[in-house]
């Protein structure tokens, strides 16, 4: 299905190239900005973004690829199913292996993430490496590494404390509250201050929450993985044990596709401990540290993430970090 470009889609873009379709994947509706020909370059938004996150690459990779940039179950456009279960991460997994299917036309895919959208990347490289041809991860930990850092690492777990709130009943109330004040400051407030997004950006933010379900559905990932640092047993009583089933079957698999690892050095919620140790899981891993960028570095240094990106796809990188 085919449709206009919609103002809650990308309306801060002006190439009149980008089209949104809707894929039905997985027995739902996927709402997908798309560009371009050429091998197939998809990328995957975190919370509390959508497709609207990738706006700077699209145009870039869009050039010479075929870009896709879907927004996930849950947010903006796509279909928002209710129960939490729906956002379990094999559901996840299979929305992506069912999108990829629907564009890729038997051929393997370059795999983008970020955040969340990370997160679901590097499980998908475990589960299906078959379909991949490079991985890249921005400010997104691997799943094994972030686990122990959860469990036994004092810094992370400071860091991660935000993941009880997102848990909890009320989230939705607190973070919708005064047209959003709260997420808007946690996302866009020093983007906004920098000039790395601008009001019109704002205001496509504040539409794509506003959508209904969206706010629910985005937390619903937190709640469905019951990600998070051990709770304090008052905590736990209320949203449940922090146990994430972030692949229970996946997240010890070494990746076996060519890695590309971006990192903003000045992200509160990941230290870079996260970038320890991640050789024995992915052999072929290429990390590029971005240190005045923050876990927004997509935002803040797109075209140093881009230069990243594309000598990265085209020659494969070098080892240096």
């Amino acid at each position: 299905m085919m449709a206009g470009l919609s103002p809650v889609a990308l309306p801060a873009v002006k190439d009149r190239a980008l089209q949104d379709i809707y894929v039905t994947a997985n027995g739902i509706r996927l709402h997908c900005i798309t560009q371009g020909r050429g091998e197939l370059v998809m990328f995957l938004h975190g919370f509390p973004e959508f497709s609207y996150e990738w706006k700077d690459q699209l145009q870039e990779f869009g050039r010479d690829h075929r870009v896709v940039a879907p927004d996930l179950r849950g947010y903006n456009l796509s279909d928002k199913p209710p129960s939490v279960d729906d956002y379990r991460v094999p559901v996840l997994l299979e929305d992506i292996r069912s999108l990829a299917d629907h564009l890729r036309k038997g051929r393997k895919f370059i795999l983008v993430g970020h955040d969340w959208g990370g997160a679901l990347a590097w499980s998908f490289a475990a589960a299906h490496p078959e379909y991949l041809d490079k991985l890249v991860i921005i400010n997104a930990p691997y799943p094994a590494v972030f686990g122990k850092l959860l469990a036994s690492d004092p810094v992370q777990q400071k860091a991660s404390q935000y993941m009880f709130m997102f848990r909890s009943p009320q989230a939705e109330e607190k973070l919708a509250a005064n047209n959003y004040a709260l997420l808007s400051k946690i996302v866009l407030g020093d983007l906004l201050k920098t000039g790395a997004m601008t009001e019109e950006d704002q205001k496509a933010y504040v539409q794509a929450w506003s959508q209904p379900g969206a706010l629910t559905g985005g937390l619903n990932y937190y709640r469905a993985s019951r990600l998070g640092p051990p709770a304090p047993a008052e905590v736990e009583a209320q949203i449940g044990p922090s146990d994430s089933e972030f692949g229970h079957e996946t997240a010890q698999a070494v990746i076996r596709v060519p890695t590309l690892v971006i990192w903003g050095e000045k992200d509160p919620a990941l230290p870079l401990e996260n970038l320890d140790g991640l050789q024995p899981y992915v052999p072929h891993l290429t990390i590029k540290r971005i240190p005045e960028g923050s876990h927004w570095v997509i935002h803040e240094k797109p075209a140093e993430v881009n230069g990243y990106i594309r000598a990265f796809i085209t020659v494969g990188g070098d080892r240096r970090g």
